[in-house]
């Protein structure tokens, strides 16, 4: 990683940008011999700003982001976020899934901007870059303290996570929700075990996630499900979106949002790459599917969203409202200047 590269001086707007959100004379590199973290390295940051603002060109109904974390240990291969480590000088594949930015002061620093007189009390939305209760979060334990954080000024938040770790948080989100609006989405673009173990190597598995879900609604805390990604011609059959549909409904979902598989720039070559070595006679339909662009076609995220709303529908649950997970209110009644935008976050997220 060549951090020198991270002064307001270099051309690269973007590395610019990160110069603003931490110096290199602030890093420190570590790794852990524990099996859990074997083959990871972790570089501690002090960052200088963890409210990030959405840019307004974004169609995402939040417009402010928190990300303790940069680099995520899920491995995702369809993970659109890869790109963002590019700005770092990082590579978007394996150094994605290996090397993680660990913002060590995001607690202090989120409740000081969220003390400041220039700060509103708006909603604040988290997982929305990488996941933060990936693996990093057992060890740094940086949620603790931004929900506190949010719980103690009454801060509307909404977290979306692949991890099961979450639940080591469950009192506090359940101190949140009876001052404020908090809601959970949890990850589950399908069943199948096989696929699962190949696509998201990183991740606890389908079954443990929507774990999540039914610990969670046991607690008063809806809890959506966002069926992302649904991968074409691999998790897309009927059959298997009724069984991740009806695996939702059953474990207590509030709401179910389909996202068909999209392919930026940094995960599309390491999805292809991945594709070529486990489904190689998939790989010419990829390339026509997908030959416009990020997105598949229209007409297939169409018939896709139909089905699985008819399902949904069925086994009794909806769409989240406007993309976000519905955030129920408890089970009991219940002098800054503005951070530093992070310019480098995909402006396009995965629906949360």
């Amino acid at each position: 990683m060549r951090w020198e590269n991270l002064s307001v001086g270099s051309g690269d707007h973007r590395r610019a940008a990160d110069a603003a959100l931490f110096g290199a004379d602030a890093v420190t590199t570590r790794t852990f011999e524990s099996p859990e973290f074997r083959g990871i390295t972790f570089h501690e940051v002090r960052a200088r700003s963890i409210v990030n603002r959405v840019p307004g060109a974004s169609r995402m109904p939040f417009e402010w982001t928190v990300n303790p974390y940069r680099g995520c240990s899920h491995a995702c291969v369809y993970c659109f976020a890869r790109k963002t480590h590019s700005y770092l000088d990082l590579d978007t594949g394996l150094g994605f899934d290996s090397q993680i930015v660990v913002k060590t002061n995001a607690p202090e620093l989120l409740r000081r901007q969220l003390g400041s007189r220039n700060w509103r009390g708006e909603h604040i939305a988290m997982g929305t870059n990488v996941d933060c209760y990936q693996r990093a979060e057992g060890r740094y334990r940086l949620m603790p303290g931004i929900l506190a954080a949010l719980r103690d000024h009454a801060n509307p938040f909404s977290i979306l996570t692949k991890g099961t770790l979450i639940l080591r948080d469950l009192e506090l989100l359940t101190e949140a929700a009876r001052v404020t609006d908090v809601g959970v989405c949890v990850s589950v673009g399908f069943l199948d075990a096989e696929l699962w173990r190949t696509v998201e190597p990183g991740t606890p598995a389908p079954e443990r996630r929507l774990d999540v879900v039914r610990a969670l609604a046991e607690r008063g805390i809806g809890c959506g499900v966002l069926m992302a990604p649904v991968i074409p011609f691999l998790g897309d059959d009927p059959a298997r979106l009724r069984a991740t549909v009806r695996a939702a409904a059953e474990a207590g979902a509030t709401s179910l949002t389909p996202l068909v598989l999209h392919l930026r720039p940094g995960a599309r070559e390491w999805f292809m790459a991945w594709l070529e070595r486990h489904h190689p006679h998939l790989v010419r339909r990829y390339e026509r599917l997908y030959a416009d662009g990020a997105y598949a076609p229209k007409w297939y995220q169409r018939r896709i969203t139909r089905q699985v709303h008819e399902l949904a529908q069925e086994y009794g649950i909806g769409p989240a409202t406007a993309g976000m997970p519905r955030r129920p209110r408890p089970p009991e009644s219940a002098e800054t200047v503005l951070p530093v935008p992070e310019t480098s976050e995909p402006t396009q997220l995965s629906l949360i």
